[in-house]
């Protein structure tokens, strides 16, 4: 506990050093966020402005769209002032920046099971779906998610935290991510590793077993149909969830399912800029583009918001 008060402060290395790319990225950063916030925003906004949204898919889209402002917003902005030049970050700050990202990013894989087992029932089930998929049903998911979300990051923390810091206080990161953190400390850390990879890994393969289960009996229904307007529409049911479960997944597992020995922090940034930046800002995009309820609910809001301005 001496040691570990000793550091009260750590350096972000940041993305890069060059001069040359500081504004470029910033600039890039910037954009990508407000894209993001406002992408999100949008979608949830939508979401409750139309009745016709008012379903459990939806119910848990505009849960993911918030989940994504918030994990993108607890890294972004450090990113952007660490391009300013401003890269120390107060230990206690530290700590709220890992613990709310591995939170909203544990939350985040929990709704993307919920949402397979929806599209299961929408699928499977579809005569049965609305007495299987019921507000209270949806209700207990969403809250699960979120309490086991931020149970895991609690556990990440004390894992992290109850190390010692005491050679180091530079961080080769852009933030307080936790294989980053564990990588400075002085304490055998043997044991928070093996946690940390056991505790993700059965977080993720809990959430993919349930995805992988939902799309086995989903595509072996699929198989069924003979109906092709049927197939069609049970196809593009599930490829936008699908192309977000594959996204998500790749850059986690890559990340955090290896002991930090077998980190390279230069390969790890971009990994990381890429979950939690690009698919913040990719999730609405995927939702809306191939989503003609999402794509209708836009419209009405556009020609209302005409009417009501006298266009």
């Amino acid at each position: 506990m001496e040691n570990r008060t000793e550091v009260t402060q750590f350096i972000l290395l940041g993305l890069t050093n060059a001069p040359e790319l500081q504004v470029p990225l910033f600039i890039t950063f910037t954009v990508i966020y407000l894209i993001d916030v406002l992408g999100n925003l949008g979608v949830i906004i939508l979401i409750l402005w139309d009745c016709r949204l008012h379903t459990p898919m939806y119910f848990f889209l505009g849960n993911l769209s918030l989940v994504d402002i918030c994990y993108s917003s607890a890294v972004t902005p450090m990113v952007m002032t660490g391009l300013k030049g401003n890269k120390v970050i107060f230990y206690n700050d530290c700590a709220a920046q890992a613990f709310f990202f591995g939170a909203f990013a544990s939350v985040e894989n929990l709704l993307l099971a919920s949402m397979a087992y929806d599209r299961y029932a929408a699928v499977c089930k579809p005569l049965h779906y609305s007495t299987i998929m019921t507000t209270n049903v949806c209700a207990c998911l969403t809250t699960g998610c979120y309490v086991g979300g931020f149970l895991n990051a609690l556990i990440h923390m004390g894992e992290t935290f109850s190390l010692s810091f005491c050679m180091s206080n530079v961080i080769h990161h852009f933030f307080c991510d936790v294989p980053a953190l564990m990588a400075l400390s002085c304490s055998d850390r043997r044991v928070n590793e093996l946690i940390l990879v056991y505790v993700v890994s059965i977080n993720i393969f809990f959430a993919l077993l349930v995805i992988l289960i939902s799309y086995l009996f989903i595509f072996t229904t699929i198989l069924k149909m003979h109906s092709a307007a049927g197939y069609k529409k049970a196809l593009s049911t599930c490829a936008s969830h699908l192309t977000a479960v594959l996204i998500f997944y790749g850059t986690v597992i890559f990340m955090y399912v290896q002991p930090s020995s077998n980190h390279y922090m230069d390969t790890d940034k971009i990994a990381a800029v890429f979950y939690s930046m690009v698919i913040p800002m990719l999730n609405p995009v995927v939702y809306s583009l191939r989503n003609k309820d999402v794509n209708s609910a836009f419209k009405r809001v556009v020609l209302a918001a005409k009417l009501s301005s006298g266009f």
